[in-house]
């Protein structure tokens, strides 16, 4: 059984532009002062509402109560606008033309918030969720059912509740329908802080997400991540679609999610979006219960599990999936690598976030693998990110785009080469322990590789000192078939100061006399002193 990603809604603002930007210009997106306000307003209250309880557990407490106030605002406002056209209130296909759940009388907020204060307001709320499930058929079996359980403390659900009646979550304008996705996602990261390790168990962080469909463009096809967590590189992927033009029906959403209770949070995440998704009738282990056998996606977007150990690989030494090689049963990343290029139609394009050991590592078939797949032209390019960036670990992470025919049509033929990026040294610090990457660092990445490959108003490319490196095969296989940017992308450049060579060589070997001196001065007086303490020869 493997254990889940790093994920999630990733990218809860309107990221991207109503118009489509120019090749080579940076990405559209909202300041990220739009988050100061009622998002961060909310969580504050929220969390000094949350006492004792475990971050993981309140988690799915706050989030089905952010669900249930949408779907109620939503009901609300259709329900008042059929009655001002003289419609049947009642008629519950007035609201799914408009893509509204029907919600009963018993689930409705204002009915919910009568009885706030009351000590069964926790078997109220299950109510609710499960008459909101027998109206909704594709909300069955999705919703949270267990807020009248004696460890949750009945006084704060109802505090919670109230809270969340002060803001009204849905609005038939189009820019504010989107205030639940922003609250929500807010939250799934501020939950993702709070939990650290675990936390990263269903968030990716909004910018990693944001580079990938960048670097992918996802625009008409199969859209497929195969450790969906909660739907985050599906949110993006509709967004890009939406900012370049195209119509949420342009794309097909497939996606599978091993835990239960994270595949849930993505029937709900989507949901909130009225985005259509097939994610299989259940979760379920993408190695052992694949539920998309038969897909082969023209996108793959996935931030699988870093270095698992426990995917139970010794059961699929001969699964047909390994093209390449048997992964080794200590470590899943060839394995996920190997899966999504299966899943992959014929002119499909992924990109992969892993460990940056994924890179280099020669053990355990893990090397053979790799050049077999270099050898086979699948690697398209390699891009290494700075640390900091991931709320479960502060290790550095890589992302791997992988190209199932370099030749496809409209693209210049870059076949037997591979594209590295190094971008270590790009983002900056949010807080004391997490970087982002700016939108000038995603652009500048996407740039690069779209101007590689050739790319209509991608501009001209070029090798980049110190950035960006393209390799031929054979330059690779110098290097042992090790994938690491900066074996390839050498030294940034250093603008000349005009200082003659010989005239700085004497001035800096003076400096370091000067220092010499210093350093054995120093030494005697920290000697002299420990001789004093009783300490020194």
């Amino acid at each position: 059984m493997t254990k889940k990603s790093t994920k999630v809604a990733e990218a809860s603002l309107p990221g991207y532009a109503a118009e489509m930007p120019k090749r080579g210009r940076k990405p559209a997106a909202a300041p990220s002062g739009a988050l100061i306000g009622i998002e961060e307003t909310l969580w504050l209250a929220a969390d000094k509402l949350r006492g004792s309880m475990d971050p993981g557990e309140y988690k799915h407490v706050v989030l089905g109560l952010l669900f249930l106030k949408y779907v109620s605002d939503a009901f609300d406002e259709r329900r008042a606008a059929i009655e001002a056209e003289g419609g049947d209130v009642d008629d519950r296909d007035e609201y799914t033309a408009e893509e509204v759940f029907f919600v009963p009388e018993k689930a409705r907020w204002k009915e919910l918030q009568k009885h706030a204060r009351q000590p069964d307001i926790g078997t109220r709320v299950d109510a609710a969720m499960e008459a909101i499930e027998k109206d909704n058929a594709v909300l069955r079996g999705v919703l949270p059912k267990d807020y009248a359980r004696p460890q949750l403390d009945k006084r704060r659900l109802g505090e919670l509740v109230d809270l969340f009646a002060s803001v009204t979550l849905y609005d038939k304008n189009a820019r504010a329908k989107d205030l639940l996705g922003r609250v929500y996602e807010y939250f799934l990261k501020m939950f993702a802080s709070a939990e650290g390790r675990l936390g990263g168990d269903f968030y990716t962080p909004q910018s990693v997400v944001r580079t990938l469909v960048e670097l992918i463009e996802p625009t008409k096809g199969r859209v497929f991540d195969p450790c969906c967590g909660s739907g985050g590189m599906f949110v993006q992927s509709e967004r890009f679609v939406e900012a370049h033009g195209g119509r949420r029906t342009d794309i097909s959403i497939y996606g599978q999610e091993w835990n239960a209770t994270t595949w849930r949070l993505a029937k709900m995440n989507l949901a909130i979006r009225g985005i259509s998704a097939n994610l299989g009738p259940r979760w379920g282990d993408s190695f052992h219960d694949d539920q998309h056998a038969d897909l082969r996606a023209d996108y793959v977007l996935a931030n699988p599990p870093f270095n698992i150990s426990d995917w139970g690989g010794e059961r699929l030494a001969s699964d047909a999936r390994w093209k390449y090689g048997v992964p080794p049963a200590g470590n899943a990343n060839y394995a996920w690598l190997q899966h999504i290029l299966a899943r992959l139609s014929d002119r499909g394009v992924a990109g992969v976030v892993l460990a940056n050991g994924s890179m280099s590592s020669q053990q355990n078939n893990e090397g053979a693998i790799r050049k077999s797949m270099i050898e086979a032209d699948v690697v398209d390019c390699m891009v290494a990110l700075p640390g900091q960036l991931f709320y479960a670990t502060p290790i550095p992470v890589c992302l791997w785009i992988l190209a199932k025919n370099k030749r496809a049509k409209g693209l210049r033929a870059r076949a037997g080469e591979v594209l590295f990026i190094d971008a270590r040294k790009m983002g900056r610090l949010v807080d004391r322990t997490h970087r982002e990457l700016t939108e000038d660092d995603v652009a500048k990445i996407a740039r690069a590789y779209h101007a590689w490959r050739g790319e209509k108003d991608a501009g001209e490319f070029r090798d980049e000192p110190g950035f960006c490196k393209s390799a031929t095969r054979e330059e690779i296989a110098k290097h042992e078939c090790v994938l690491t940017p900066g074996r390839y992308v050498g030294a940034e450049e250093v603008e000349d100061d005009g200082e003659p060579f010989e005239a700085k060589m004497k001035r800096l070997v003076g400096t370091l006399e000067t220092q010499f001196e210093e350093g054995e001065r120093l030494q005697k007086v920290i000697r002299k002193n420990l001789r004093g303490l009783g300490y020194g020869r």
